[in-house]
């Protein structure tokens, strides 16, 4: 099977679609046993996806692309201007490499490319990790012949064209809470930190991080809460690059048996798998990695969602507390909030153990697989359609006659 990826912006968007590229290298079910198999990644030069897809091993090309909304009509123009350049470019990668099946994961760096498959009538998958679709997945998806989703609340956006698979999940996490006290141990070597044991009567490891970004109104929560945690738990900091240079600054003085408590680092890459199942409990943004990573490790949380109004992270948050694997607490009530309901949780282990318990009964570690499996059997089908020529020819002639309707 010959796969073409796009995605980036943020890891949310690039993680999920490397656990199948995985899958797919590693389970020959996954692909028909005659195709050839192969995958390319698309993405935008200057993104974050071209270190992570990189440094996985698999092949990157770039692709122009700027944001079709913003009030400014200079800027508008412009970015149409690269649009119109990404779409060129993803039709020249088309052509060179000739893929069966693309699935796109969002970012502006899709749009080009699911236009191009569109013109050249190679069949489009989208995958939506959240638990409701923006409106730039809701334009994608009308482009496409799947849509894949994480959990059947969401399948209703989308009609007919909804799979249902969950989210895939890289295997070094699968792999990783196995064994939560060898995760711990592997997690302690690689930062070269003194991490408590997992073991009874040891202080519980709180990890906080704020997704691939860094969240600076949670770094700074957790700076001013220092001196009031630091007493009941370790603490993994991952503060993230662009807040690093803040924390000389904003960390405060603290006694020595507390400061060697606390472990900031700017950011972790395949140690994140080992953070997460060594974890007793997460601080964290409720990105759509925690919908499938947080429960996959059995680890409850604390989340504080992203204050964007018509933001996905709301419902994100809301489906793991309403499931009892999450404490909300808002990000214009972290100061007040955090600290006490922190402590409440890392003195009640009965109730960590069940709020793991509620994640862990939403856990797809099967994702990968389906979604793997899914893309074959649209590479199939489209190899039992007619060549590529009527295809394309077919795909520009329906372009053709919608714009005569119009």
């Amino acid at each position: 099977m010959r796969l073409l990826i796009s995605g980036g912006g943020t890891g949310g968007h690039v993680y999920p679609a490397l656990a199948v590229v995985e899958q797919l290298q590693t389970d020959a079910t996954a692909a028909p046993p005659a195709a050839e198999d192969a995958v390319l990644w698309a993405g935008s030069p200057n993104g974050v996806e071209r270190s992570l897809v990189e440094a996985a091993g698999a092949p990157f090309r770039a692709i122009q692309t700027g944001q079709l909304r913003g009030k400014n009509p200079l800027t508008a123009g412009v970015n149409l201007g690269k649009m119109a350049v990404g779409v060129r470019q993803a039709l020249a990668v088309l052509d060179d490499f000739r893929p069966q099946v693309c699935l796109v994961t969002g970012g502006y760096v899709c749009t080009p490319v699911a236009i191009a498959c569109r013109l050249r009538g190679v069949p489009l998958a989208v995958y939506l990790p959240d638990m409701t679709p923006g409106l730039a997945v809701k334009w994608l998806s009308k482009l496409a012949q799947r849509v894949a989703v994480s959990f059947p609340e969401t399948a209703r956006y989308f009609g007919g064209k909804a799979v249902v698979t969950g989210y895939p999940v890289r295997r070094t996490l699968l792999q990783a809470v196995q064994d939560r006290a060898w995760a711990r141990t592997q997690l302690a070597a690689a930062l070269g930190a003194d991490l408590p044991l997992v073991e009874e009567g040891d202080l519980p490891l709180l990890l906080v991080f704020g997704g691939s970004q860094g969240a600076r109104s949670i770094n700074r929560a957790i700076w001013a809460a220092l001196s009031t945690l630091l007493p009941a738990c370790h603490i993994l900091h991952i503060v993230g690059k662009r807040d690093w240079p803040l924390l000389q600054e904003e960390r405060p003085d603290l006694p020595v048996d507390l400061a060697r408590r606390y472990h900031p680092v700017d950011y972790l890459d395949r140690e994140m798998a080992w953070a997460l199942a060594g974890a007793d409990l997460v601080v964290a943004r409720a990105g759509a990695s925690t919908l499938a990573e947080f429960p996959v490790a059995r680890l409850p949380a604390v989340l504080v969602p992203l204050p964007i109004s018509g933001g996905h992270q709301t419902p994100n948050a809301r489906k793991l507390a309403d499931a009892g694997g999450a404490a909300i607490v808002w990000d214009h009530e972290l100061g007040e909030r955090l600290a006490p309901v922190v402590l409440e949780l890392l003195a009640d282990e009965k109730r960590r153990l069940k709020m793991g318990a509620a994640m862990a009964a939403l856990a797809r570690p099967q994702a990968a697989g389906n979604i793997a499996r899914m893309l074959a059997e649209m590479a199939n089908s489209n190899a039992k359609t007619p060549g590529r020529k009527d295809a394309r020819k077919s795909a520009r002639e329906s372009l053709h006659e919608s714009a005569l309707k119009k």
